[in-house]
């Protein structure tokens, strides 16, 4: 697994964490709105693992405002991180997936993008667009065996959602509106997106 983020230490534990436990990982600082990093960073994949098969777009920020009192900048920066980064990084991985005879691509979105939520009007937004590139996408390449997906999760419990579950009311009126009344965990989340790169998600794409 190659792990990018702006977070060093992070990255670095998550290699740590993979290699302890006896798999392969590597660590490259990229920040996905730069389009000048992501050749670097796709042959850097190539080159260390022969190929590229899976890639998961998951960097991801939530701007809390109403609309009308958001900056044209803080719309901006989600648009740049949640929609151009997910562009930029499909539009890089495709052409060695293409070398790669197929490969799958797994996007995130939200249960925002698909029923909105008050006070994160952009963020929703960015995330409905997500899940509209994910149904072109998988229609434009399944000829070419790239299958392309997304996870939308609910709220799950996360440094992204903590300053919003730190509000007693919010956080109960989001566990009151759960079907199973509770929040979601990084690793159920996980486990889809598993499911998902696999071959045992070989026939789902869009």
């Amino acid at each position: 697994v190659l792990i990018t983020d702006i977070d060093d230490a992070l990255g670095k534990g998550v290699v740590e964490r993979i290699t302890k436990a006896g798999g392969k990982a590597h660590y490259q600082r990229h920040d996905v709105r730069d389009e000048a990093a992501w050749p670097g960073v796709v042959a850097d994949a190539e080159k260390r693992f022969g190929r590229l098969d899976i890639m998961v777009a998951n960097a991801g920020i939530g701007v809390m405002a109403p609309i009308e009192t958001m900056t044209l900048a803080d719309w901006q920066r989600q648009q740049a991180i949640n929609l151009d980064g997910v562009f930029l990084s499909i539009k890089h991985s495709i052409p060695a997936m293409r070398r790669a005879g197929g490969g799958s691509i797994v996007l995130m979105s939200s249960i925002a993008g698909l029923r909105g939520a008050p006070g994160l009007a952009a963020y929703s937004a960015t995330k409905g667009a997500v899940s509209a590139l994910t149904r072109a996408l998988a229609v434009e390449y399944a000829p070419f065996g790239i299958r392309v997906n997304t996870v939308a999760p609910g709220f799950v419990e996360t440094a992204l959602t903590g300053r919003v579950l730190r509000n007693p009311a919010i956080a109960k009126a989001l566990v009151d509106q759960a079907a199973l009344k509770r929040l979601g965990t990084p690793e159920e989340i996980a486990a889809a997106v598993l499911f998902l790169a696999s071959d045992d998600a070989s026939y789902v794409t869009g």
